[in-house]
């Protein structure tokens, strides 16, 4: 195979370059879609509650508010109407839709008043249709000026349209860069980074093209896969031009020297990319398709790279090679560190800092606040002063939609007085409400029946005061739908974004526990068929295991909140991405140690592969921080941050705990590998 790979070098290098294009093109027509409850399964109870709403009635549940400040009435009214005109909003919802206006409104309930109008604020809420988010608030924002406010689930999606390509963007240029200086430092050519990102470039393209064959993509995986592809898979590519590299000094022949290290480092660049890959593998099985889309576009990216690098670059390389030669320069740093002793010295401290915090961040990393939705925006920005202003004037505000058997306007009423009594419900708007349960429908023209009832079923809003999730808003719902189940059994929906997001949160738990066995357990058995050993995978899963715990813990310590996304993403990503450097290092450690004892083999693998795992923790660390930093939207923020973390202190714990593990573990090592012909002294 490496023998035809290098003979047709100019087919392959111009059959990659061509799929290259062809995918830098196609990748602008594939969609991304930014509503994260388009990834819910449709048999989650507030989906088909939403289905339902849509088969009955013209009308949507509100996405969206807008406060204007210092208006009479009158002047309220004349603003809904130019509301209502803008293409896009339906649904337009204030005060004069819950009561009779022409009265004074001191006669009024206060609380229904205060829901829409207080202190010569007017509240409005109403629908912006899915597809126009980002024209349809824009129109407004035009409309409303800068002295007055808006906010909602539209406007967070429009905002995350406009920003996630420009901040995907921004980051490849920050990033790029930045992995240049490294590899840079840690190569003895010019031109060899350029080779690396190449390779690994190519793969990152095709990959974006490919997913025009899925349909669409998320904005989490527009944001993050490309990057992550990026960072985790240019070790294969530094593998093997490290070990041509190698073998150019053996002989002079350079298409041998290509064979040689083709043969040398596809052990490691497969064991490496299947951790990586089977680790990816799992979040495909996640129920809730966000992680799903992430982690499909990531396995195909890891195949793509592995491909790339194993035949792509090869061709390239050897069609180039002398690029390299005529770009030579210095090492600017040592590849090889006399640190072993130290790490040695640090064992016992090492273990035993890591037995006093591997407990309670095993703990802490599950009791952290978790967000399931996209949490808010930064109040520097127009979004989040303009929601913290509007919750200062009219309070939270998540509204809940009943939709109850139409009929009994008897039993209506008694389920909506008992609702009215919950102490987060500020307000109801239904039929027995605005009009009266003495008033039989059919005595009325259809224009004041239609918000309220359907063909089978009768619509009750309510206006909560809690958050759109956290503990009170899941207990609200808990209670809507308790209280409606006494009077309609099963036959009712709750829908809304509270609604939405319990769902969401019972879902991506169970995920959790799936997605986190799924990874251990297929990673576990790459180690055992790479390294034919029962202990090593242990000993290496604890390693990178820990880090991930101490990393998922540090939200619950400083008291932040986490988005749930980011936490059950990073805890796959974080093991697969960085357990290869356990592997480089265990690899080493077990060759070492069939020509001298443990202590001796654990020094020099340390000093020889402590600048190899740097290099690697750095690329993938820098990739973690520049998205946190980069990204205004929180879950792609969230990754990056947990990323970055992640990738230092997998770092850490590969070159500190590991050795140490290594170490204490040896003779159990040797015991339950498969011919491990250690070393055995004199």
């Amino acid at each position: 195979m490496t023998t035809r790979i290098l003979k047709y070098k100019k087919s392959i290098v111009i059959t990659f370059l061509l799929l290259t294009i062809i995918s830098a093109v196609v990748q602008f027509g594939v969609p991304v879609n930014h509503d994260m409850v388009d990834y819910l399964p449709d048999d989650t109870p507030s989906i088909e509650s939403m289905d339902v709403m849509d088969e009955e009635f013209d009308g949507a549940v509100a996405n969206t508010r807008v406060m204007m400040k210092d208006v009479s009435i009158q002047e309220a009214l004349n603003f809904k109407e130019k509301l209502e005109a803008v293409d896009g909003v339906s649904e337009v919802m204030w005060l004069d839709d819950v009561i009779d206006i022409k009265t004074p409104v001191e006669m009024a309930d206060t609380d229904t008043v205060e829901s829409y109008y207080e202190d010569g604020n007017a509240l409005f809420s109403f629908h912006i249709e899915e597809g126009k988010e980002v024209e349809t608030t824009d129109a407004i924002y035009e409309l409303i000026g800068e002295k007055n406010a808006m906010s909602g689930d539209s406007l967070d999606t429009a905002i995350s349209q406009k920003m996630t390509g420009q901040e995907s963007m921004n980051a490849a240029l920050i990033l790029v860069p930045v992995i240049i200086l490294i590899l840079l430092l840690s190569t003895r050519s010019w031109i060899e980074p350029v080779f690396f990102l190449t390779a690994i470039g190519v793969s990152v393209l095709i990959n974006l093209g490919t997913n025009v064959f899925i349909g669409e993509i998320s904005f989490v995986t527009q944001a993050v896969a490309p990057i992550l592809q990026l960072a985790v898979s240019l070790d294969y590519a530094i593998f093997l031009l490290h070990s041509f590299d190698d073998y150019r000094k053996e002989t002079e022949n350079p298409t041998e020297a290509m064979k040689l290290a083709m043969k040398r480092s596809f052990p490691a660049i497969a064991a490496s990319a299947s951790t990586t890959f089977f680790g990816f593998t799992a979040l495909t099985f996640m129920e809730f398709g966000l992680g799903a889309d992430l982690g499909l576009n990531l396995v195909k990216g890891i195949l793509l790279s592995f491909i790339s690098v194993m035949v792509f670059l090869p061709a390239l390389t050897l069609m180039l090679y002398k690029w390299i030669d005529k770009t030579q320069h210095r090492p600017f740093m040592p590849s090889v560190y006399r640190v072993g002793k130290h790490v040695m010295k640090l064992r016992v401290p090492v273990l035993l800092v890591v037995l006093i915090l591997i407990v309670p961040a095993f703990l802490a990393q599950s009791q952290t606040n978790f967000l399931y939705g996209t949490g808010g925006h930064p109040e520097h920005t127009r979004a989040g002063s303009d929601a913290a202003e509007i919750e200062k004037s009219f309070g939270k505000f998540t509204p809940v939609v009943l939709l109850v058997p139409k009929g009994d306007l008897a039993r209506e009423e008694e389920l909506v007085q008992e609702l009215d009594d919950l102490s987060q419900v500020k307000s109801t708007v239904s039929y027995v409400d605005t009009i009266g349960a003495g008033i039989p429908p059919e005595y009325l023209d259809k224009s004041q029946t239609e918000q309220f009832f359907s063909e089978n079923y009768s619509r009750i809003t309510l206006n909560t005061t809690t958050d759109n999730e956290g503990d009170k808003a899941f207990d609200l719902v808990e209670n809507v739908r308790d209280t409606a189940a006494d009077y309609y059994g099963d036959d009712f929906h709750a829908l809304g974004e509270s609604v939405t997001l319990y769902d969401m949160k019972n879902i991506v738990e169970q995920d959790n526990t799936i997605v986190n066995i799924l990874t251990v357990v297929t990673i576990a058995i790459v180690l055992l068929i790479t390294f034919r050993s029962i202990s090593i995978p242990v000993v290496l899963l604890l390693t990178i295991q820990s880090a991930v715990w101490i990393n998922l813990s540090v939200p619950y310590f400083t008291n932040s909140s986490l988005v749930y996304i980011g936490y059950l993403i990073i805890s796959t990503v974080q093991l697969a991405a960085t357990v290869d450097y356990a592997i480089l290092l265990t690899e080493n450690y077990t060759y070492n140690r069939k020509r001298m004892d443990a202590f001796a083999a654990i020094k020099k693998t340390t000093n020889e592969k402590i600048f190899s795992i740097g290099v690697s923790a750095s690329i993938l660390s820098s990739v973690g921080f520049i998205l946190w930093a980069t990204s205004t939207d929180p879950i792609v923020s969230s990754i990056g941050l947990l990323l970055g973390r992640g990738a230092l202190l997998a770092f850490l714990l590969v070159v500190l705990l590991l050795p140490a593990l290594l170490l204490i573990f040896d003779r159990i090592i040797e015991k339950t590998s498969w011919k491990p012909n250690f070393f055995k002294g004199k």
